[in-house]
């Protein structure tokens, strides 16, 4: 036996125009048509607020392999092991050459003895060290890192102020790079902040 057609008054202008009925089925797609369209509507207000720069992050590339960086940064590929010093003192034990890779072992935060307190010291769970750099030629050197860690290139107990800086080459594992203009002499690399307790960390001499 079909079921019982509902009378439902349609009104405009606050005036009862007419009134229609509507079988169960009718009713049943109306309600499936009314819900989707609901979901449709929350789902394109949830898309329009993301920020510009998820797209932008979802521009980037993705690296199927590694790229071995080029020019002045080669050396990246190739790093040698270094304990990196807990104290001013240490520095000498834990010398990175200029055109060299280095992987650091860090210590923990609390360890370190900064000649220079850091801007962002990082909290008792994170990584830092210190490390000498020995500069023979006045010029332009970029410090390139694998992390987002702090770096403070200091002399005299005076921080040297960066020139500029940046990420590195797409899929080098380069994260970050940092260049100071440096003149002869030694240098105290201060490394914070880090979430790792080691690091890879290369020093350039730019041409």
């Amino acid at each position: 036996m079909p079921h019982p057609q509902q009378p439902k008054t349609v009104v405009a202008g606050g005036n009862s125009l007419y009134s229609v009925h509507y079988s169960q089925r009718e009713r049943v797609d109306m309600r499936k048509a009314m819900t989707w369209g609901l979901a449709w509507g929350a789902a394109l207000a949830s898309a329009a607020a993301w920020p510009a720069a998820d797209a932008q992050e979802a521009a980037a590339p993705a690296c199927a392999v590694p790229v071995a960086p080029t020019g002045e940064l080669a050396p990246w590929t190739t790093p040698s092991r270094l304990q990196a010093a807990e104290n001013a003192a240490g520095t000498s034990r834990a010398r990175l050459p200029v055109g060299q890779a280095a992987r650091l072992a860090l210590l923990q935060t609390p360890e370190v003895r900064y000649p220079l307190r850091p801007e962002k010291p990082g909290g008792s769970v994170s990584y830092g060290g210190l490390v000498q750099i020995d500069v023979h030629e006045a010029g332009t050197y970029r410090l390139a890192l694998d992390s987002a860690a702090w770096i403070d290139v200091v002399r005299d107990k005076q921080a040297v102020t960066s020139s500029a800086h940046g990420h590195g080459p797409n899929c080098t594992g380069i994260r970050k790079m940092v260049d100071f203009p440096l003149t002869p002499g030694s240098y105290v690399l201060q490394i914070a902040a880090n979430g790792q307790p080691q690091m890879t960390v290369l020093v350039a001499r730019l041409p």
